[in-house]
């Protein structure tokens, strides 16, 4: 896998299907005096992070096997809790969208967060033996609790775009590592089953979507608007690092209380 060869693939893939240079969807200036998507221009500026994804411990285990099973059991919970924030955010996009079929369609965004990444945590869990006891006394990580937090201020304080951008590196970079590891092989069937759902078609699809809403946005909006959303996608793709990083490390809170 070379993510060099990776990043130009996506920013061809990104072209695909939108209109032409001239087309609404383009923003200038751009870089070296070809025009780029917004989403190709936020997707170059945080190439350092998403290589830095792909290289993590954590992600790389999951690819291999050699994860060890407690890490990603951590991690199905910490990102359960997440899931369901996430979701809220697409519903809080569906209430902000400008006419009711992009309403109707962030709508199904949120419910197929729930029907099929809820539902396969929900599979995960019962198979890793988290206990109906462990998620009602379960608290998020710092790093969770965090990105959640991000994702809400976002998402309130903003329009649709702004929306798009704190949610789409979640979207987007999961699509990326399962695409980088479909023809992985892991023994753990749960790690199999995990590279497969952001490996499909059906949610690389989704991101697409999530793409071109984002472009058709960026071209209406204020540079003020643009800075502010690519900013957002920025703090969100930090926050998809450090989640790994949280979950290889089983994260606390710095001073433990009792319960």
């Amino acid at each position: 896998f070379s993510v060099g060869k990776r990043v130009v693939f996506l920013f061809a893939k990104i072209k695909s299907g939108r209109p032409d240079e001239s087309g609404p969807w383009r923003i200038a200036p751009a870089y070296g005096g070809t025009a780029m998507t917004f989403s190709a221009q936020i997707r170059q500026a945080v190439e350092p992070i998403w290589a830095a994804s792909m290289k993590h411990p954590f992600v790389k285990g999951i690819g291999d096997g050699t994860l060890p099973l407690e890490n990603f059991r951590f991690y199905i919970q910490q990102d359960s809790y997440y899931l369901t924030r996430f979701a809220k955010i697409l519903a809080l996009g569906a209430a902000k969208a400008p006419d009711i079929a992009t309403t109707n369609q962030f709508a199904d965004f949120a419910k197929h967060t729930y029907s099929a990444e809820i539902g396969l945590h929900e599979q995960f869990s019962k198979r890793l033996g988290i206990t109906a006891e462990e998620k009602e006394c379960f608290k998020p990580a710092p790093t969770t609790y965090a990105y959640t937090s991000h994702l809400y201020h976002a998402g309130h304080s903003g329009h649709l775009g702004d929306v798009i951008a704190a949610v789409l590196p979640c979207y987007w970079l999961y699509a990326e590592i399962g695409d980088a590891f479909i023809d992985a092989a892991p023994e753990e069937p749960i790690y199999q089953e995990w590279i497969a759902t952001y490996g499909g078609k059906d949610f690389q699809d989704r991101v697409d979507e999530q793409i071109a809403h984002l472009d058709k946005i960026a071209a209406a909006v204020s540079e003020a608007d643009r800075e502010r959303m690519k900013e957002h996608f920025i703090i969100s793709s930090q926050y998809e690092y450090a989640f790994w990083e949280m979950a290889y490390r089983m994260e606390t809170w710095p001073i433990p209380l009792e319960q």
